[in-house]
This record gives structure tokens, sequence and C-alpha cells, in this order.
């Protein structure tokens, strides 16, 4: 018998306390904690915690190593050294959770280093704090959330059993690759890199990546495991493999060094959330999992409550800053005819860059009355603001860079004849307290004011950078690199640069809790409102956002390829009812061209930017009849089914598609683009999830081929054949499965 279980839950419970001055005593503790796909072993060690090992898919990834903790702390300038003795370690049933802690007693601190299973399916979140238990500030190095040493041995250790997985972000435009895919060899290095600017970069160079990583084992199952970060600042990924050990970290980027986070008395650095899981079955299995993870455990849940999510819109962004009320109205009684749901105002509706009220040429009557005119017209009412921006305005309540208020906020200062571009100023530092709390009343201001069931955010509300040495964040210790950037004290009159230096991560951190504050706030107060992230485009896509609004922009391009690209890579990782492609207006000779087009932003959040009046009668027509087909038919499939990319990336000359397919309802769409290559005019789909031995009826919309019953069978390994004979044209290929029907051949 365990002499341990003669003592009273009491006794025990002091006993395991009393680590604290032995640490040995409660060391070497393991833990089990798993989800339906993912197994995790942790490890209680004496001075540090570990993953012991990782299984999933069939097979083990075995931990070389406890986790790296921080090993020093600069108090007063000076370094300290930092010894970390185990305090407790517990496991929580409801939600599975394991939780050790460790403290240090000179100097005094403490770390939290926490997994849990929020879901009953997809990855594990991984979670780190420190505390500063000193009377007295100090800096700490900014750590990573989680780093690994995996054995490659028990898994396949040939060079071309391991292959990595890694996606861009859309950013100002997909780039030709997009969705990237490695041999993992011997000596294999990679670094991925996330914030919230991401430059489009010159060709051939690196360009951010969504904040995630997979990695996939040949053989059978194709079974693997991918790890993510739930944050949108300044964050990296990076792999290696030496031999038989595969290496990495997830967290904070410390690039530009020497990287530090100020933490008070009593005040606590709450590093990134990280998630970690296994598949089996390759990267679209992957895939599926995670996007319902995302669905469930991250995104608002009002948005699984309303069928009607995600929504047809009608933006007026196609018409530029020139938007004004009469051209607004108009576009709202297309929209209604059209049977729309939202009407999306962008910008070109304000005074001035910081001064966000109706500018009285423009909007006579005010936002509240346009918005009012929509409701009344059965949509929904967004609005644009690039709320951190400030300008030159002089009005009451604006945020004027000249203002002595506003400049503590600002960046960097400004030269005095710094003027705005149409509708960017500079950024405001919101992780500075004074600044949040004007924007905290200013966001108030506008939703309740102007009437506004949506809000979009635009341009880069994250500062990147900041010279002020009295706000939360370190002051900037300028390196060789970075001096160049962060010495000129003014801005010429012009876009402000980026400002990087060994302060960034540091700002960018308490920037991005406070912009998650303000959202949490403001979806307290009004439960109901929609949030869109957007950042120049495609620059914010990550988990940390899908956590905090509602759909993101995934690309600041919107023709009909850089919409598929875009979609094509997102799809991976995140749900596709919260990515959003604009559709722009596209030369379309003939109906079937213009339904491409159309289509080609249909496969997730659709928001047209076009003023639809301009249409032609047909092309009027079509599109209300292709607005139905979603509400009815795709939209419940966007939602929630499984989704698997079922041709190579687009690239607009050869065919491209992708399938939805829904087990519990049996039903699905096939989304099939035709190219610009002549002759090119069929083209036979591998379909993908469904049972080998049902009947399937095919329903073409386009009528592009008959109606017909085909074996699950047939569909996954002969394919399912689609003939076009427009270039640039495009079919939705409905499939029902037939439930009392199975082959009998």
């Amino acid at each position: 018998m365990n002499p341990l279980r003669l003592l009273g839950p009491s006794i025990l419970a002091a006993l395991l306390a009393s680590t604290a001055a032995h640490p040995a005593l409660g060391a070497d503790r393991a833990f089990t904690l798993s989800t339906a796909d993912t197994r995790l072993v942790l490890r209680a060690g004496g001075h540090a915690p570990a993953v012991e090992s990782l299984t999933g898919g069939g097979i083990t990834w075995r931990g070389q190593q406890p986790e790296n903790l921080i090993d020093r702390v600069r108090i007063g300038g000076e370094w300290r050294t930092v010894r970390w003795n185990l305090k407790s370690a517990a496991m929580a049933e409801a939600p599975g959770s394991v939780t050790m802690v460790y403290e240090s007693l000179e100097p005094r601190l403490r770390l939290q280093w926490t997994w849990a299973a929020r879901a009953r399916a997809g990855p594990v979140e991984h979670t780190l704090t420190i505390t500063n238990l000193e009377g007295q500030a100090l800096e700490l190095p900014i750590p990573a959330t989680f780093a690994f040493a995996w054995n490659v041995e028990s898994p396949p250790a040939r060079t071309e059993d391991l292959r990595h997985l890694w996606i861009e972000k859309g950013a100002g435009a997909p780039s030709s690759e997009g969705t990237h895919e490695a041999v993992v060899g011997p000596h294999y290095r990679w670094l991925g890199t996330s914030s919230t600017y991401a430059p489009d970069g010159a060709p051939g160079q690196a360009r951010e990546i969504i904040p995630w990583l997979l990695v996939e084992a040949a053989g059978d199952g194709s079974p693997g495991w991918y790890l993510g970060v739930e944050f949108s600042g300044r964050v990296r990924l990076t792999l290696a493999r030496d031999g038989a050990v595969l290496s990495g970290e997830a967290g904070l980027n410390p690039s530009p060094a020497p990287a530090f986070t100020r933490l008070g008395a009593s005040e606590s650095f709450n590093a990134p959330t990280i998630f970690l899981g296994a598949f089996a079955g390759g990267a679209d299995a992957a895939g599926n999992i995670l996007r319902r993870w995302v669905s469930e455990a991250l995104r608002n849940p009002a948005d699984r409550r309303q069928p009607q999510y995600p929504l047809l819109v009608n933006n007026t962004w196609s018409t530029g800053m020139a938007i004004n009320e009469d051209q607004a109205r108009g576009m709202i009684d297309d929209a209604a005819r059209l049977g729309l749901e939202m009407f999306h105002l962008d910008a070109g509706w304000f005074r001035g860059v910081g001064d966000w009220v109706a500018d009285p040429v423009k909007f006579p009557h005010g936002i509240d009355a346009l918005a009012d005119y929509a409701h009344h017209r059965g949509l929904k009412f967004g609005l644009w603001v690039d709320w951190t921006q400030a300008g030159t305005s002089t009005e009451p309540g604006a945020l004027n860079v000249h203002d002595p208020r506003v400049r503590d906020w600002l960046t960097r200062d400004v030269a005095p004849d710094w003027k705005p571009e149409e509708f960017k100023g500079v950024t405001i530092d919101i992780g500075d307290p004074p600044a949040r709390a004007w924007c905290a009343s200013e966001l108030e201001r506008m939703v309740s004011a102007f009437h506004l069931d949506m809000l979009e955010h635009d341009g880069y509300l994250v500062a990147e950078g900041c010279v002020r040495s009295d706000h939360p964040h370190v002051a900037c210790d300028p390196t060789p690199d970075d001096a160049a950037s962060l010495q000129p004290p003014l801005l010429p009159p012009l876009l402000p640069p980026l400002l990087i230096g060994s302060c960034s991560t540091d700002v960018s951190y308490h920037a991005v809790r406070a912009y998650y504050g303000l959202y949490e706030d403001l979806r307290r107060r009004h439960p109901g409102l929609l949030l869109e992230a957007c950042n120049d485009g495609g620059r914010m896509v990550d988990f940390g956002t899908a956590a905090h609004t509602d759909y993101f922009s995934i690309t600041d391009s919107y023709d009909p390829l850089s919409n598929r690209r875009a979609f094509f890579d997102a799809s991976h990782v995140l749900p596709p009812s919260m990515l959003e492609c604009y559709v722009e207006r596209t030369p379309a000779p003939r109906l079937a061209n213009f339904l491409y087009s159309l289509r080609s932003g249909m496969m997730g959040w659709c928001t047209v930017m076009q003023d639809t009046r301009t249409w032609a009668p047909d092309e009027h027509a079509a599109a209300e009849g292709a607005f139905a087909v979603y509400k009815a038919r795709l939209r419940p499939l966007i939602r929630g089914a499984d989704l698997y990319h079922i041709s190579a990336r687009p690239d607009g000359v050869h065919w491209d598609g992708i399938e939805y397919w829904d087990r519990v309802s049996g039903r699905g769409v096939v989304y099939a683009f035709r190219g610009s290559a002549p002759g090119d005019a069929r083209h036979t789909y591998e379909l993908q999830g469904l049972r080998a031995d049902r009947l399937y009826r095919l329903e073409f919309e386009d009528s592009s081929a008959s109606n017909r019953v085909m074996t699950g069978r047939e569909l996954m390994r002969s394919g399912l054949t689609v003939s076009l004979q427009l270039p640039a044209s495009s079919e939705l290929v409905f499939v029902e499965e037939l439930r009392h029907g199975t082959e009998s051949r």
C-alpha cells in the first residue's frame, strides 16, 4: 500500500507544500494531460519543469531537456542570479490543467508554468507567468513561452521523413508562394516572425508568418504536431534539427537584443499563450482539428450562436475617400435589393485623421442618421476607423500631434510642418495608460453615438517602437543597427518610419495587451458588436486577434487571384468564416467571368467592395442569385464543415479549388476555378473526407455537367471531373450523401 494514502488530505497537502524548502521531496512528479488527439506528459523537476513527451497520431515525440528558465534579472542596473526551486505542482480535473509553481528566494520571484486543455479535442495551451516579489522594480530578459527538444529517432529519423509547413500572411498582397513546405534535413534551421506590421518585403526576402508551424512525419497516417502563438505583437517561432534532436522556441521575439521588460513591485509578466497539438492524416487533418478548436476555444461565442454569421457585406472603398451621404444611401438601397446583410462605410467619412466626427459637407446629417437608414432597410451598419492615429486637426477632442497632452502619447515627436496622409497619421502608444483611456472613451463614443453594429480598425494601431522613457515599456537602448532610426528626434513631413530598437518587443507587448483590454471592455458593454481586424489588409492575421475580433481582412489586394491565394493560405489554420475577402470590380467580358470574380471572394466572409448600381442587369440578377445560394447552401458549410485543399495553390493560370465536407449533415461543396490557360477545359479533383462505400449525389450549380450519382471510392480515387469552356470561369458542385444508399458493386 502507498503510505501516502494513510495520510488525511490536509496533512498530504501540507507535506506537498513543504517542498518549497526541500525541492527533492516533490521533484520528478509526472502528470498526464490529454485531449482526443493530443497527450502530454509533464514533469515537475526540482529546479525546472519539462514536457517529457508529446503523443498523437500513433507516435511519441520525447523531450530531451527541461525548460530553460531565465537565470538572471537586472535590479538597479546590476545583474542578479536567479535560482528556481519547485514550490508546488498540482492537477485540476475541470477544465483539465496542470500548474507548477517555482520560486526564487533571492531575488524574490515566482514563476507559474501551466498547461490546460480547454476543449475535448485539439491542442493543449501553455501559459508562463513571472511575478516580481521584490519591493522594487526590476528588468526581466524577455523569455520564450515554450522551448522544446524532441528526439526524432522514435519518429522517423531519415531526412526525407520529416517535413515542415508554415504559412505567410497575405499582408498587402499574397506572395507567389504563401504556403511553404520544406524537408527537415539533419542541419535544418528556420526562423519565422510575426508582428502587426508584416511588410511585403523584396522578392526572395522572408515574409511574416501566421504564428504557427507544423511538422509532419511521412509514413502510415502522416502523423505530426503543430505549435502556435496566441499573440498579435512581435513574436517568433524557431525550428532546428541537429541529427536526432528537433528543437525550437515559441514566444515573444527577443530581437533586436538586448530585449527586456520592466516589472514593478508585485507586477507580473504574462508571456504569450502558446498551443501545442498532435494529429494524423496530413496537414488538412491538422487544419480541421485546429480550425474547430479555434472556433470553440478562442472565437467570440456570439458568432457561433448567430446563424447569419458570416455576413454578406457591401463596402464603399470602391469610391475611395470621395464617398458621401447621397452615394452611401444609394448603395444601401441597392444592397438591400440584392439581399446583402451589412453596409460598411469605409474611410472618407471623417473630418480629419484623429478627428473621428462626420465631415459636415459629405455627411450633413451625420453617421448616426446613415446607420439608422441602413437599419431601416434591414441592414447592419459598420464603420472604418483608424482610432490610434493622431493628425493635425485642432477641433475639440481630436488627437492633435501638437497638443502637449497628445504629444506625450506619440511614439516620437513630429516636425512643425508635418502633415498626415488622407487617413494615416502618427500611431499613439496605447500601452501608455492615459492614451489607452482616451481610446476607451473614444471607442465608446463612436459605437454608441453612431449606432454601430460593426467597427473596423485599420492602420498600424499597435506601436512597434517608441522613444519615450516615461511609458510602461523599457527605454530603448539603441544598437548600431537601430540607432539611425531612433536618433532623429523629429519626423519628416511624411508617413512616420517604423521604429525598431531594443525596446520594440516590450512596446509591442504592452500595446497589444492594451488593445485586447480595450476590445474586451467594448464587447462587455456591447455584446452584439462585430469587430473587424484590418491593418492595411492582412497584416494582423493571428490567433490573438482571432480571440478578440470577429473576422479578418486577409489581404490588401482585392482581385480574384489574390483573394483565392490569401484564402488558400490562411484557411490552413483559421476558420474560413473569419477570413474576409474584399471583392473589387475586375474585367468581366462575360457573365461567367463576373461570377468567377464574385465566387473568388465567397469561400469565407464575403465583402463586395463595389458600387453595385454600376452592374449590368444580367450581372445584378446573377449576383442576387449567387448571394441567395451563399446564404442557403454555402454559409452553413463555411461555418462548420471540414475544409480540404484539393488543388495546388492558385496561380491564376491552372485550375484550383477547395472542398467543404460536413460529416454530420452529409453535405458539401467543391469550388472549382479554371485559370487563364487556353485549351485547359477539363480538370479532375480527388475529393477527401467521404466514405468509400457510400453513394453521393452531385449537383452542378451552373449546369456545366449533368447531375449524377457516384461512389465515395470513385470520387476519392478517380476524382470529380469538371469541364469549363471559358477561361477565368468557375463552378460550384454540391455533394450530398445518400444515407440509405451504399455501393453494391
